[in-house]
């Protein structure tokens, strides 16, 4: 969703004149930095996202191996499969529309795995073999000891993109049982640096170590605590997942509309870093709100 589409637009009908080279330093543009992340507007962004993802599958195709480009095609479905499909599908089951939720929810599941895919197809690149190691189930530790921090936006969103696939096909028990996958993934992110990208890797975390079994909200407050010291802007999701993933189900109802509250209160254009996000958070936080009685006893 952070690409530069136009330029794509533009260099990929003529990919077949210019070779190779062409095709890389579009494949080098579409997986650099964009300025999406700032927008305040999700409906532009969500209307825009499938071509810029289509786009770089297109080039991806002259350029099989170009991380930066699978690591943007990871983060991109992984992006627009939890905050647009997936969302639609928690609106349909708040509204009592199982069958619009299951048809949405089986897309965000295919989204997410095809966002997995590239995930590991870029893992590959640096650790050949680890794709088989990692689905294998056995010797995961040892499996995602060799990855940098170099690798880290890769196992990022390569875990990440994993565990919202299985989120989303609890009904798949074969995708479920793969869960030590991402997260031995995402354990090893946090032993490389658990500061990266603003904290996101302790922010997912928060609600992961309340929701596994063995799990506590006292683990998924220390997550938190540590996200939150980081203060590295205004980061308004993380507040959202302690209230959706640790306060309604320790059914802490007070604290959960008080969580909440605060998010809908922030000032999203505070500051351009982060708008987007930050506005999708807004809006999960007033679903969640306006459905408050559904989530609690």
């Amino acid at each position: 969703m952070h690409r530069l589409a136009l330029i794509a637009a533009l260099a990929v009908p003529f990919s077949g004149c210019f070779g190779s080279f062409a095709t890389n330093l579009v494949a080098d543009a579409l997986s650099g930095p964009g300025t999406l992340g700032e927008d305040d507007d999700p409906e532009l962004v969500r209307d825009a996202a499938p071509f810029g993802l289509k786009t770089m599958e297109s080039v991806l195709a002259s350029q099989p191996k170009h991380v930066g480009l699978l690591t943007s095609l990871a983060s991109g479905f992984a992006q627009y499969g939890y905050a647009f499909v997936q969302q639609d599908a928690d609106i349909a089951e708040f509204e009592g529309k199982s069958s619009l939720a299951k048809v949405s929810r089986l897309r965000a599941k295919k989204l997410l795995l095809r966002g997995r895919d590239y995930g590991l197809a870029g893992l590959e690149l640096s650790s050949p073999g680890i794709t088989e190691k990692l689905k294998s189930m056995r010797g995961l530790t040892e499996a995602v000891a060799p990855l940098k921090k170099e690798d880290l936006p890769l196992v990022y969103w390569t875990a990440a993109a994993w565990a919202l696939a299985i989120s989303n096909g609890k009904e798949d028990m074969g995708l479920v049982a793969e869960l030590p996958a991402p997260e031995a993934l995402m354990r090893r992110a946090l032993e490389l640096d658990e500061t990266w990208d603003g904290g996101s890797v302790l922010e997912f975390f928060v609600s992961f170590e309340a929701a596994r079994p063995g799990g506590t909200e006292a683990g998924a407050r220390q997550f938190l605590d540590r996200a939150v010291a980081l203060k590295s802007g205004l980061r308004l999701g993380v507040q959202v997942s302690w209230a959706e993933g640790v306060l309604v189900q320790a059914q802490k109802r007070e604290e959960f509309e008080a969580v909440l509250k605060a998010v809908l209160a922030a000032d999203v254009n505070a500051t351009k870093q982060g708008r987007l996000a930050n506005t999708i958070a807004q809006r999960r936080a007033k679903l969640l709100l306006d459905h408050a009685d559904d989530l609690f006893n």
